[in-house]
């Protein structure tokens, strides 16, 4: 053993010199934390992470979530050694074009599993992987079990996210999923115990984990704990690593540059320090600082080895299972390809006339009986939000049963929205969770990252408007949907919108919007209403196949041979600008009404659609319960909107309509007025 460990520490000190370099050559970066946890990583991926690395994508390897993505060097520069990075990818840290970006970006082929940077979200996201993997080893069996790690740092304990991680995952009895803290007392400006004096450990024992307390720079101490965290059977495990920030840094005239702030968050050089005289002292070469060291090379070479001899294995298992269960096989395939079965949207029974929320549960029922692999979540409000339509026919998971469908977040909007994207991440499962929807400022960090990483997400919030009514302002949404909407607005990296958001008219509507947000690939944002809605008269055929066309973004849900004005609205505020259109009708002014649950849908077709919705030369006239500039883009600079500039008040919803001037009079009085009659 103690010649293995001597070459694991060769190993890691093969990973700090190159964390120091990439950092230096991009004249940018955090070397200091790669350097002090260089230890655990080289245990962690030498001895103990499996995966296939023919196969990087093997649905039931081990995942490895880093949570402090300013640590990207510690995992490029392992990954390198593992054979996915280069070293010209190691060298081009940072630039334009680089695969190696300066927080990772989620890459499974090349061994990352997440995309992270905002502290506390990549821990977060593990606990969603742990979970979605207990509920796949609940219907298909033991043998396809595996762990899923994380690796926190100071920062990533600090922020409020990591209060939802610890208290779930201790209720949830969660030992498949294993944390790593990286406790190296500095951050970026202050040591931590300048701002932090809370005892870390007594706290996750508190919320019921185990919790060992290490040397985080000894490899005998990390191998010893990880053993006991993957023998661990009724609880998530927190590894406290006590580390040293900068570990192995050296000064020009040989002083210790370790436990410093300044080599945090920049170059070593730029701190002060001497690369050189750091390299030399981890036994390297100054003159060629990207190098391998012969250590490293034997030791992931075994274990690439002893991986594939263990891929070997598990597909052996895996094949004698399939022989034994084509049945449940086929339905494992299933759900590991996103494949989804048929579902009859003009079956589905909505009374006319409800909320949205109401139609939103309708469906979610449906679901509940049709897609076994759909895991919906709520904030605590479940019977509020109207996700209840899922739960009444499924359970919550509990601890040791994961047989069930619904995932009871408590009040944690954003560890709720981070858990579902770990479990989008981990595969094999189609996550939706739902709250108020003026909480979405909570989850909006989460949301972000869905976009980024184009997750299948789907969000859905009710209680959409100032109609929420007696709860007053704090719960009542006015700027929520301007913010929500910007993504559609913002583009991932493949060029395509980042999130589609859907604020349907009526029920029939909520009922195709659902079917549009299971179908997609991004991150689906779907926005109900609290109150109940008049169900909109059909132009043609049934309403719920005219509400198909929910799928362009925008269509005509009245019309006229010459309209003098276009009405364009979303939610609620169709129904408002259809009573007005009967107004204006009576006294011979004929106009258009068009609904537009997604400006970012509707902007997607061609132009000659958009035109033929909103034709040119038309006035404009536009309603919305939220900011003025929801619509300003539809409705143009020339055109008129009737929205909300100010926080609402506790009142009955009907005595705010009447106040804010939301009906049918207000809508035929200001449509005259733009057009001067």
């Amino acid at each position: 053993m103690s010649s293995t460990n001597s070459k694991l520490a060769r190993v890691a000190d093969n990973i700090r010199i190159l964390s120091a370099a990439m950092v230096e050559k991009a004249k940018s970066g955090h070397p200091g934390g790669a350097m002090g946890g260089a230890d655990f990583i080289t245990v962690l991926y030498t001895e103990f992470l499996r995966y296939d690395p023919d196969n990087m994508a093997y649905a039931h390897r081990d995942r490895f979530f880093l949570d402090p993505g300013h640590m990207s060097p510690m995992l490029y520069a392992t990954l390198s050694l593992a054979g996915n990075y280069t070293t010209e990818d190691l060298q081009s840290l940072r630039q334009w074009g680089s695969i190696t970006p300066g927080h990772p970006e989620v890459d499974v082929l090349r061994g990352v599993e997440n995309t992270s940077g905002p502290l506390g979200q990549g821990h977060a996201m593990a606990l969603g992987a742990a979970i979605a993997e207990r509920f796949l080893a609940a219907r298909f069996g033991e043998w396809m079990a595996h762990k899923t790690y994380a690796y926190v740092s100071d920062g990533s304990i600090e922020e409020e996210i990591s209060q939802g991680v610890g208290r779930i995952a201790g209720h949830l009895g969660l030992s498949n999923f294993i944390m790593y803290y990286d406790a190296n007392n500095v951050q970026l400006s202050t040591k931590v115990d300048e701002v932090d004096t809370e005892n870390v450990a007594m706290k996750y024992e508190a919320w019921g984990w185990n919790v060992l307390t290490i040397d985080g720079n000894n490899v005998n101490a990390i191998r010893e704990a990880l053993v006991a965290a993957d023998s661990e059977m009724e609880r998530p495990t927190l590894i406290i690593g006590r580390t040293v920030m900068g570990k192995g840094a050296k000064g020009p005239s040989g002083e210790s540059f370790e436990d410093k702030v300044s080599t945090h968050g920049q170059p070593l050089s730029a701190a002060g320090a001497d690369v050189a005289a750091t390299i030399r002292n981890l036994g390297g070469n100054p003159d060629d600082p990207f190098a391998v060291f012969e250590e490293s090379r034997e030791v992931f070479a075994e274990r690439r080895e002893a991986l594939r001899a263990w891929a070997a294995e598990r597909a052996a298992v895996e094949k004698s299972w399939r022989a034994e269960h084509k049945d449940l096989a086929l339905k494992l395939d299933r759900f590991l390809s996103g494949e989804l079965p048929e579902i009859d949207y003009k079956a589905i029974e909505v009374k006319p006339d409800v909320a949205t929320r109401v139609a939103s549960a309708a469906v979610l029922g449906v679901y509940a009986d049709k897609i076994e692999n759909m895991i919906v979540s709520s904030a605590d409000l479940s019977n509020s939000d109207k996700t209840d339509g899922f739960l009444k026919k499924t359970k919550a998971f509990e601890k040791g049963d994961f047989t069930g469908r619904f995932f009871q977040a408590g009040v944690s909007e954003l560890t709720m929205a981070c858990v579902m994207n770990g479990m989008a991440l981990h595969g094999g499962v189609i996550p939706v969770c739902g709250t108020f929807f003026v909480f979405s400022d909570y989850m909006k960090p989460a949301i972000r990252m869905s976009a980024l990483m184009r997750l299948h997400v789907i969000y859905v919030w009710s209680h959409d408007s100032f109609r929420v009514g007696e709860d007053g302002p704090t719960h009542q949404p006015i700027e929520q949907e301007t913010q929500i909407r910007l993504m559609e607005h913002v583009r991932n990296h493949q060029g395509e919108r980042s999130m589609l958001v859907l604020r349907p008219a009526d029920a029939d509507e909520a009922v195709m919007a659902w079917k549009l947000a299971l179908e997609e690939h991004r991150p689906v944002g779907l926005v109900f209403s609290r109150q109940n809605i008049r169900s909109l008269k059909t132009l043609s055929t049934s309403r719920r196949e005219e509400a198909a066309q929910v799928a362009k973004g925008g269509y005509v849900v009245k019309d006229a041979a010459k309209p003098a004005a276009v009405l364009v609205a979303s939610g609620s505020e169709v129904s408002t600008l259809a009573d007005g259109a009967e107004l204006l009708a009576a006294e011979g002014i004929q106009v258009r009404v068009v609904s537009v649950p997604s400006e970012g849908l509707f902007r997607d077709q061609p132009k000659s659609y958009q035109e033929s919705v909103l034709p040119a030369g038309v006035p404009r006239y536009g309603m919305t319960s939220g900011l003025e500039m929801n619509l300003r883009g539809l409705v143009g600079d020339t055109g008129v909107i009737h929205g909300l500039n100010h926080f609402g008040y506790s009142a009955p919803f009907k005595v705010l309509d009447e106040k804010f001037g939301y009906n049918g009079e207000t809508v035929a009085a200001e449509v005259k007025k733009m057009l001067g009659r």
